[in-house]
């Protein structure tokens, strides 16, 4: 007898349980929360932190590089123009775009671009996709 409680000491198993050692497949829809990042002149994300991420810039900022990505991972950045809008954004050195070249935002006060971000090395590579421009 170890003296341990199940369910206060230890879990007990159970079949509807999610584990990172199996596939599995899930019957209902599973989701991440949106995060908001703090305005600042360099913004980066800790995709620790979160996968999906929400920021109103200010002023001209710079996105750095991304921090605790591994390989495989993905997510979501909506940049929203604060109400004065014409915001830009610069990007850290790891960012990669289509055709080589970041995006321009949208201009307009309130206005939303949407990043996807996908990593395949995990450190070094962060291929971003910009879609839903102009929301």
């Amino acid at each position: 007898n170890l003296g341990l409680v199940i369910g206060t000491d230890v879990q007990a198993y159970n079949a509807n349980n999610a584990v990172t050692n199996a596939v599995q497949s899930f019957s209902v829809a599973q989701r991440g929360t949106i995060t908001a990042l703090t305005d600042g002149t360099t913004v980066t994300p800790d995709f620790a932190a979160a996968n999906n991420f929400s920021l109103t810039i200010g002023g001209n900022r710079t996105l750095a590089n991304p921090t605790n990505l591994t390989a495989g991972q993905s997510g979501v950045i909506v940049i929203t123009q604060d109400g004065t809008g014409s915001r830009t954004l610069a990007y850290g050195s790891y960012w990669k775009f289509a055709s080589g070249t970041a995006p321009t935002l949208t201009n307009s006060p309130g206005q939303q671009d949407v990043f996807t971000i996908f990593t395949k090395d995990g450190g070094t590579t962060y291929y971003a996709f910009t879609s839903g421009q102009n929301l």
